[in-house]
């Protein structure tokens, strides 16, 4: 545990023997490097220079939260990331480097279970991935094009493709019981208006057998053959409605099956990329 923590900026000397301790440690790793940040001097002034802007902004947030929380006031926790890249629960070793599920939150701010009433769990209308790792639905297809071209499939940052594929509810099964969600928000409906079939992945074959849950070895999951169920498409606009009843029939009842099939109640639709396209249900 060599860590800099934010801590250590305000304690000049102890931060400059952990960063000559650091230097130390990855001595082998730095022999003969021109980065500059393999300079210790010049790492030590970067981080002398950041305390005054940090300063104002550090404060105990588990303190912060618990006091909020005890005068009644309203928290709204956002996680980053989905639950197949959580660190332990995750599709390891192509995950992220921390729990992405609820469990995240009480360790990311240091509160207390009983902190969070609702679960919230937000969901595409169809699968995507950036990066590599195993991905049973992937539409490797002009379908997938198509889905990744209508909904904007390019990462925010690097414009990078994301791959796209069918809804895998064994998948969003995982997902939910390990991050107890109560109920899901359905995003990016609209993208799947012009498809006149839409599949979701209800099983995956695996070794001769089916099964309804992701496999003990999420590793795995790059073997398994996906078991399909048909759904007609709607192919009508959903473009900015802001009412379920106003979904196509068809729509209602691709969403209705999801939420059957999860065990969980829709609390909200999106149909565009605008803020006021949304159906609160």
């Amino acid at each position: 545990r060599h860590g800099i923590r934010v801590a250590d900026l305000f304690q000049p000397e102890r931060l400059k023997k952990r960063l000559a301790f650091n230097r130390q440690v990855k001595a082998r790793y730095l022999e003969g490097s021109s980065d500059p940040r393999a300079d210790l001097d010049r790492t030590y002034a970067e981080l002398l220079g950041l305390v005054e802007l940090l300063r104002p902004m550090v404060i105990d947030i588990s303190r912060y939260l618990f006091e909020a929380n005890r005068t009644g006031r309203s928290m709204l926790f956002e996680g980053a990331q989905g639950s197949m890249l959580d660190v332990d629960l995750g599709t390891y070793p192509f995950a992220t480097s921390s729990n992405t599920t609820t469990g995240g939150v009480l360790t990311g701010l240091g509160i207390g279970p009983k902190m969070i009433d609702e679960v919230v769990g937000v969901v595409k209308a169809y699968t995507t991935r950036v990066g590599a790792g195993p991905f049973p639905t992937e539409l490797v297809d002009a379908i997938g094009d198509q889905i990744r071209t209508t909904g904007d499939e390019y990462g925010a940052t690097t414009g990078r493709p994301r791959r796209t594929g069918w809804l895998d509810l064994v998948a969003l099964r995982h997902s939910i019981r390990i991050s107890g969600v109560d109920s899901i928000a359905v995003t990016k409906l609209d993208v799947l208006d012009s498809l006149s079939e839409i599949k979701v992945c209800t099983h995956y074959e695996l070794h001769g057998q089916t099964i309804s849950e992701v496999p003990l070895d999420l590793a795995e999951l790059a073997i398994v053959k996906p078991v399909y169920k048909s759904l007609p498409g709607w192919q009508s606009d959903t473009t900015g409605l802001t009412k379920f009843s106003a979904l196509p029939q068809k729509a209602q009842a691709y969403l209705n099956y999801v939420a059957k099939d999860l065990g969980v109640s829709i609390c909200l639709v999106s149909t565009g990329a605008k803020r006021e396209e949304t159906i609160l249900v």
